[in-house]
């Protein structure tokens, strides 16, 4: 794999993983053959940034156990971690993403962009979900500049709220 190939890999996993468009002029297309070629894209080992000391993610509102109604905010709260906007690489730095009835992904790839794995790469510290009623499981995860989890992982404890 060429020098040249995971640079722009990983600008594609990050545009990938964060829904965005590949910029004008990309050939997004010759990384994936290089890697396909050479190697199965599971077995790639990307960089991971240094987990932030004392880092944590928690949710602040609403409370574990809580009845809610639809639209109804999340609060994210972190310690010890700057919050930036995805794409702005600085040590000691990251952004929020709310899992909503999912599991912890793969710590060493980019953080899925889906309705179960809300990216808040603009550096936001809360949202408004619109739910369905039913229990939902909620947990937030720190990822780097490129959506990749800190090594290690910093998450939240997992809640539990019920959408009337």
């Amino acid at each position: 794999m060429s020098n040249r190939t995971i640079p722009l890999l990983l600008g594609v996993l990050a545009l990938t993983a964060c829904g965005g468009e590949e910029p004008a002029g990309t050939d997004a297309a010759a990384p994936e053959v290089a890697v396909e070629a050479e190697a199965p894209a599971a077995a790639i080992a990307l960089p991971r940034s240094a987990a932030p000391e004392g880092a944590r993610a928690f949710i602040v509102e609403p409370a574990d156990g809580a009845t809610v109604s639809s639209p109804f905010k999340v609060v994210f709260g972190s310690e010890n971690i700057e919050i930036l906007k995805a794409g702005e690489q600085k040590d000691g730095s990251g952004h929020h993403h709310l899992l909503v009835n999912a599991p912890l992904p793969d710590f060493g790839m980019p953080i899925p962009a889906s309705d179960q794995y809300r990216h808040f790469g603009g550096g936001q510290t809360e949202t408004e979900l619109e739910l369905e009623p039913g229990t939902y499981s909620l947990q937030l995860l720190f990822g780097d500049y490129l959506h990749i989890p800190h090594e290690p992982p910093e998450y939240s404890e997992v809640i539990s709220v019920t959408v009337e």
